[in-house]
């Protein structure tokens, strides 16, 4: 099976065929939306073929559609219908999601992605879990969000980005009782050194999770067989 992955971005989109031996890109932004993102990978990917398409959206994901408009991109997300858009099967997760897939090797994992927003994720015995890390508060009343993202990096300058990084790493590694930290997205080379049990994730994770989607997914009310993913919604 050959499997187209996306990878929609804050600020750009990702294509990948699941070789992961080639990668195309274009802008985001803003006012992008559905529509334009169709338009683009047609497009853009005109001489590739596929059979089916993953695709990895920056917001909150339910029952493998877009639960809310994200912040960062423009409207329309939420009820857009993916499959029929493109005429091919589409599994959608949160982008985050498709990076922890591919970057996970064994044990209890989380995904941090530190990008134009916070993606996060925890992984542990093929079990994939969602979550909204963003939230948390970190120091002085700010959120991890607003610390981390692209906006807390211009606002407080790269000395003190690196070290609340090195403070979210170590606090959700101990609060989830993680064997290691993956930090993934466009600002992960930024942090050296890396924290303690932590390792920086590679740039085709996208890519690679996007093509697990659908050599072992299962949705959590089916009978399971060894070793599949299973991501909890």
């Amino acid at each position: 099976m050959d499997v187209l992955v996306i990878d929609v971005g804050g600020s750009n989109v990702k294509l990948y065929t699941s070789s992961c031996s080639d990668v195309r890109r274009f802008k985001s932004g803003p006012t992008f939306t559905p529509p334009m993102l169709v338009d683009q990978v047609i497009t853009l990917t005109s001489d590739w073929f596929y059979d089916v398409i993953s695709l990895g959206f920056p917001g909150i994901v339910s029952g493998g559609k877009p639960a809310a408009e994200p912040g960062n991109l423009g409207d329309g997300w939420v009820g857009f219908d993916f499959e029929r858009a493109f005429g091919q099967p589409v599994r959608l997760v949160n982008d985050a999601v498709m990076q922890a897939l591919g970057a996970y090797d064994g044990g209890r994992m989380v995904f941090l992605g530190l990008g134009t927003g916070i993606g996060s994720t925890l992984v542990t015995e093929h079990v994939v879990v969602p979550l909204e890390l963003g939230s948390l508060p970190l120091r002085d009343g700010s959120t991890m969000v607003q610390l981390l993202s692209r906006d807390g990096l211009k606002a407080n300058g790269v000395d003190q980005w690196l070290r609340d990084v090195h403070e979210a790493s170590c606090v959700v590694r101990k609060a989830f009782a993680a064997d290691y930290v993956v930090l993934g997205g466009g600002n992960a080379k930024r942090v050296e050194p890396l924290p303690h049990a932590v390792r920086r994730g590679g740039n085709i994770d996208a890519c690679i999770g996007g093509v697990r989607l659908w050599e072992e997914i299962v949705e959590p009310h089916e009978r399971e067989p060894h070793h599949v993913w299973r991501v909890v919604r």
